[in-house]
């Protein structure tokens, strides 16, 4: 296993979660896989959806956990999710709807740089 966490965020959806938890107190993140909201990391209230034994925590951005689906985590497990900001409306669910922006998840395999194709 990689010693390289398996989420981060960029400096501009950190700020974007401090707003936000300035806004709405803790915060916790979901990457959706579902059909609604396409692949966007949803940003909840902390607490508001409840997690089980079909979900893993895989770390923390911002001080907040960030959990995604069991299933989906086998597809991406080799990967680095960084999680980003860019304008536009975000799932319907997700705090940032409002704000005008919407949180993007990009990813890289363990191993390939930074800057080496983050999709």
């Amino acid at each position: 296993m990689p010693d390289e966490p398996k989420v981060i965020a960029t400096e501009a959806a950190l700020e974007l979660i401090e707003k936000l938890k300035a806004k709405y107190g803790p915060l916790m993140f979901h990457q959706s896989g579902g059909c609604c909201d396409g692949s966007s990391p949803m940003c909840y209230p902390l607490g508001e959806l409840i997690v089980g034994d079909s979900d893993v925590l895989l770390g923390e951005i911002g001080g907040c956990p960030f959990y995604i689906s069991k299933a989906q985590y086998e597809y991406w497990k080799h990967t680095q999710l960084i999680i980003d900001v860019v304008p536009g409306r975000g799932g319907m669910f997700s705090l940032e709807g409002p704000e005008g922006v919407r949180f993007l998840t990009r990813s890289r395999v363990f191993g390939q740089s930074a800057d080496a194709g983050a999709t």
